[in-house]
């Protein structure tokens, strides 16, 4: 008897592919959560996903990228980033290219093709980390007026003539950046829209003048190294008038790294309106009677403070300055690399008396400290006098 061959039928109860099935977003968006060398792989799945990792909108160079082409023998890493960016179909709206470990990449000249080949591809989100020889920026960077996130790392930052701003520009990281023929000042008056901006690492010849930084009104986070600053001398009273200028601020992180340039300020005015909640001090020294006063004389004159964070550097102890106690509204404080000093012990004493909505203060203590010194501490820190009754003392 022969048999009868019937056509496969799929039983309704076998596995159904959901995900091929899904819209082309959908499917954008989860593969831009991938690694871009897992997202590449898909290709390999079916016939179907052969060309979906060419919809991405996100693609991140990073040295993990670039270690997965090392162990594959890859060593033309220009080449593959170019021919992986020409089979992109649709818009491109975040680029990092993060080489702090790799740093061959066939010259200068990829970068300014890959720059030029964004500018046409709406880019929004732009990242360049480059260790080594530092990168002169091309002029393609300029042209590209939908950026709203940029950061730039060992980069050489020259707009040409014609460059009239960013409008679009909501945050901006420069680190180890060198200007050669235009102010910092000049190109934050052309980004009305910046929210963040972060300065911190400046190449060291680069500076920027505060009353500059001032016009940014839309700001609400702002990371500054001192030493960076143009002004001839610093006080409490230059930084608190910034403050006062940024109606929108809610973020200060201030860098005191060789800090020479700071004077003893006089009086200061109240800031009842200021928006400040976090002020981070990295890098200072409280062992130095004006950097010590400096700090007094912010958490006293803005009361909508609500989280203090400090990293001190250990220095000798001068003499502890007077200081009028005045209620504050801290709700936390951060101290790292705690050494024990009288100087960081009365700081600590008055955030403790003069808080009294003060929830916790989290001590991250110096290595230099034994564990009989870090036992000692926190026993006399646990016995100073507290305004809040929630007030926790975390010696870490």
């Amino acid at each position: 008897m022969e048999l009868i061959q019937r056509p496969y039928k799929a039983s309704k109860f076998a596995p159904q592919d959901f995900i091929s099935n899904m819209p082309d977003n959908v499917i954008t968006n989860i593969l831009d959560r991938l690694p871009l060398q897992h997202a590449v792989r898909t290709s390999i799945l079916s016939r179907n996903w052969r060309f979906k990792w060419t919809m991405l909108t996100q693609l991140v160079f990073d040295d993990n990228f670039f270690l997965c082409l090392s162990r594959k023998g890859e060593n033309n890493r220009g080449g593959i980033i170019s021919r992986l960016l020409l089979h992109i179909r649709g818009v491109i709206e975040k680029f990092v290219l993060s080489m702090l470990k790799f740093t061959d990449i066939n010259g200068f000249e990829n970068i300014s093709h890959w720059i030029l080949f964004l500018s046409t591809k709406s880019i929004k989100d732009l990242t360049l980390r480059k260790s080594g020889t530092q990168v002169k920026l091309p002029t393609h960077l300029f042209s590209c007026l939908e950026l709203k996130h940029l950061e730039l790392y060992n980069c050489i930052f020259n707009p040409p003539p014609t460059f009239h701003g960013f409008p679009n520009l909501l945050s901006l990281k420069l680190c180890a950046v060198k200007f050669e023929s235009s102010e910092l000042g000049k190109i934050l008056t052309r980004c009305p829209s910046l929210e963040i901006l972060d300065l911190r690492l400046l190449f060291h010849t680069s500076k920027v003048k505060l009353a500059d930084i001032a016009k940014s009104e839309n700001l609400k986070m702002l990371s500054l190294c001192l030493r960076n600053i143009d002004d001839v001398t610093i006080c409490s009273n230059t930084i608190c008038e910034l403050v006062g200028s940024l109606p929108k601020l809610q973020g200060l992180d201030l860098d005191f790294q060789d800090q020479y340039k700071l004077i003893k300020g006089g009086a200061i005015i109240r800031f009842p309106t200021s928006c400040l909640k976090v002020l981070s001090l990295s890098r200072i020294d409280l062992g130095n009677i004006i950097q010590l006063s400096c700090v007094f004389e912010m958490v006293r004159h803005f009361p909508n403070l609500q989280t203090l964070e400090i990293t001190a550097v250990k220095h000798d102890a001068h003499p502890i300055p007077e200081v009028e106690h005045s209620t504050i509204g801290l709700r936390k404080m951060v101290f790292r690399y705690f050494a024990g000093s009288e100087n960081e012990v009365c700081l600590i004493k008055y955030i403790l008396a003069c808080s009294p909505f003060l929830k916790k203060i989290v001590i991250h203590p110096h290595q230099s400290l034994s564990s009989d010194e870090r036992l000692m501490f926190t026993r006399k820190l646990l016995k100073l006098r507290r305004a809040s009754p929630l007030a926790e003392i975390d010696f870490d």
